[in-house]
């Protein structure tokens, strides 16, 4: 039987995905509060600027006072997606305190603060659910934080931001140059005028933390992600991906070591077999490989960013908020149990792909091949060109660690037969 008195919800921010949040509450009214149980009534809107119009929001929810909104008590539910660190985690944690759960999309709070929301959330016996922090539409922390509870998650390998896999991939598929792929990525909206976060990869970052977090048990913070981004990939890279069989993506990897007792999480630029399913993600999408013990390997892929794709997210977790708060439960909250270590990036083991601009004279590969010998670093080929006193040497190394690449690195820029390092470049999903 379902309850007549609504559930009242306070939106704070009402932007592209807010505005969209406000719209299907109130277009698809009837079904949320038949699979709810009980209607869902947008009691009040916090936002900056109150003299916009706000096609389908009654002017009088408006408020610019987000503080007084959610201090009101008779709130049940606030969906934060104001983004940023401060107002929205003073706002969150008052939420909780004056008695009402949280539905969030904030990537950067969460991957910051995320221990003490969640010690904020289970204090006051209230609910923090995130899933459009990640990837968007794409069901993905609800399936790491129940679907896979049974299980053991050893790799999560995913493509997080849609800007940066536009950008790499235009350059792949028209030979563009990064400048004249991210002009057009600005040019059709799915780069910002300032698109820093995205192609430094600060955005994909905060996912990591997050994601590596829910699926390691482990509490990971956005200073425990090495970030790279990836202004500095060209279309000679590209090149030579080609003829290795891959392509290149800006990738989000969360890993648990071998003997279990540690994790790393990371962002950067690497080379990937064309074989691999996260090889086939085009445009603005997302994917993300996950690796388990039992289930073993699972693809969530879809729309990762965008105001419809972000929404049905948002409202995903409002609906199961929102039962819980009938039931008089709460959900899933922190699980971070296990308390592993989280690895520096130098104890990373993977493949490199290393670029080097030599002398083109006899010697030249083998003073190359016995500083690697040196460094405990295995090569696997090794392909050289030259022309008029100059060539390229490309070196594909076997599985090693990155504090080691990094001492071979070292040594080869003093061989006088060496003349730059054109590019290192990690390969992935093997």
């Amino acid at each position: 039987m379902m309850r007549t008195r609504p559930l009242k919800v306070a939106l704070l921010g009402c932007g592209v995905v807010g505005s969209e949040v406000a719209r299907i509450m109130t277009t698809h009214a009837d079904d949320l509060a038949a699979r709810i149980g009980a209607p869902v009534e947008l009691a009040g809107v916090a936002v900056r600027r109150p003299s916009k119009v706000r096609e389908g929001i009654d002017p009088v929810l408006i408020t610019t006072d987000a503080t007084a909104l959610v201090k009101r008590g008779d709130i049940d539910v606030v969906v934060e997606v104001i983004g940023g660190i401060e107002p929205a985690r003073t706002l969150i944690t008052t939420a909780f305190e004056h008695g009402a759960s949280v539905v969030s999309a904030n990537k950067a709070l969460l991957a910051q603060d995320g221990a003490a929301l969640h010690a904020a959330a289970e204090a006051n016996d209230k609910d923090l659910y995130y899933e459009a922090a990640v990837a968007g539409a794409i069901p993905l922390i609800r399936p790491l934080r129940e679907s896979l509870a049974g299980d053991k998650v050893n790799r999560v390998l995913g493509i997080v931001n849609g800007t940066t896999n536009f950008i790499l991939d235009k350059m792949d598929s028209t030979g563009a140059g990064y400048q004249e792929a991210l002009d057009e990525a600005t040019a059709l909206g799915y780069a910002e005028a300032d698109p820093t976060a995205d192609v430094e990869g600060f955005d994909a970052a905060a996912k990591a933390a997050i994601l590596a977090g829910i699926a390691f048990h482990t509490r990971v913070r956005l200073d425990d992600v090495y970030r790279e981004g990836m202004t500095e990939v060209t279309a000679a890279d590209f090149a030579s991906a080609k003829e290795m069989g891959c392509t290149i993506k800006l990738l989000a990897i969360c890993e648990r070591a071998g003997d279990g007792q540690s994790v790393t999480a990371r962002v950067h630029p690497a080379m990937i077999p064309l074989t691999h399913p996260l090889a086939s993600v085009r445009g603005a999408y997302n994917a993300v490989f996950v690796e388990s013990d039992a289930s073993g390997q699972l693809m969530f892929y879809g729309p990762g960013a965008g105001g419809s794709p972000t929404a049905s997210a948002v409202l995903g977790d409002l609906v199961a908020v929102c039962r819980n708060r009938l039931s008089g439960a709460t959900g899933p909250g922190e699980s971070a149990y296990a308390a592993l270590t989280v690895s520096p990036m130098g104890d990373v083991v993977t493949r490199y792909h290393i670029s080097l601009d030599v002398a083109d004279k006899p010697g030249v590969l083998a003073q190359v091949a016995t500083v690697f010998a040196e460094h405990g670093v295995s090569i696997d080929t090794v392909r050289q060109q030259g022309k008029d006193g100059e060539a390229s040497l490309v070196v594909v190394t076997h599985r090693a660690s990155d504090a080691a690449l990094t001492g071979t690195v070292e040594a080869l820029r003093k061989l006088d037969t060496v003349r730059g390092v054109a590019s290192i470049m990690r390969v992935e999903g093997e």
